[in-house]
C-alpha cells in the first residue's frame, strides 16, 4: 500500500527528474496529482485527501512516447504526454501547480490482460467528463446518502477503476464513491517516484 500522506510530506519528498526515469515507466503505471488549483482543492476537502487526481499511464513503446490517460474536467477521456504536465501543462508554457507522484501495482498483471484494460480507455476517449458527479458526491457525503446513478461519463478516479477493472484489478473502497484516495490506499499500490 502506498499509505497515507500529507501534502506537507509530498512536498518534502525528493523530486526525480522525469528524463532518469522515462525509460522505466510502464503502461499501467498509476499517476497520481496533488494539484493547487481550485478545483482540486475541493476534491482534496471532499476526500480528506492530499490527492486531486488519478490517471493511468500509456507508454507507446514503438514511439517511444509517455502518455497520460485520463478523464479530466471540461474535457473529458484524453491522452495527454506526461511532458505537458511537466513542462506546458494547458498550454501556458509552465508545469503543473502541485506534486505528481508515479506508483505502480505490486501484482504480477500479464500483458494481455493490462491491454484489455488500456484498451477499454482508449476506446472511452472523448467521453465527457462528469462534471456533476463531484456535487453528488458532496450530497452523499453530506446528507449520508449511498444510492450512485451509473452513467456513462466519468471522473478520473472512476475511469481508472474501471480500466483496472477490465484488467482484471478490482480496487476495495467502503465509500459510495471511489476517489484518487481509494486507489492510492489500495495494497497493491505501491510509490515509486515524485517527479513534481
Amino acid at each position: 500500500m502506498a499509505g497515507s500522506i500529507t501534502k506537507k510530506e509530498l512536498k518534502k519528498m525528493p523530486v526525480i527528474p522525469y528524463d532518469k526515469i522515462r525509460d522505466q515507466l510502464k503502461t499501467g503505471n498509476i499517476f497520481f496529482s496533488s494539484g493547487s488549483y481550485a478545483f482540486s482543492g475541493v476534491i482534496q476537502k471532499l476526500t480528506k485527501s492530499t490527492w486531486s487526481h488519478v490517471a493511468v499511464i500509456y507508454k507507446d513503446e514503438e514511439l517511444g512516447r509517455v502518455l497520460v490517460l485520463e478523464a479530466e474536467p471540461n474535457v473529458g477521456i484524453r491522452l495527454i504526454p506526461l511532458s505537458k504536465y511537466l513542462h506546458d501543462y494547458k498550454g501556458k508554457k509552465r508545469p503543473y501547480k502541485g506534486q505528481i507522484a508515479i506508483a505502480q501495482l505490486n501484482i504480477n498483471l500479464d500483458k494481455e490482460h493490462l491491454n484489455r484494460g488500456i484498451s477499454f480507455g482508449l476506446d472511452e476517449l472523448t467521453r465527457p467528463y462528469d462534471n456533476y458527479e463531484i456535487v453528488r458526491i458532496m450530497v452523499r457525503i453530506l446528507f449520508h446518502i449511498s444510492k450512485r446513478e451509473r452513467n456513462k461519463n466519468y471522473i478520473c478516479s472512476e475511469l481508472v477503476r474501471d480500466i483496472l477493472a477490465k484488467s482484471g484489478v478490482i480496487m476495495q473502497y467502503q465509500d459510495t464513491y471511489i476517489s484518487p484516495d481509494n486507489i492510492w490506499k489500495d495494497a497493491r499500490v505501491e510509490m515509486k517516484y515524485r517527479i513534481l
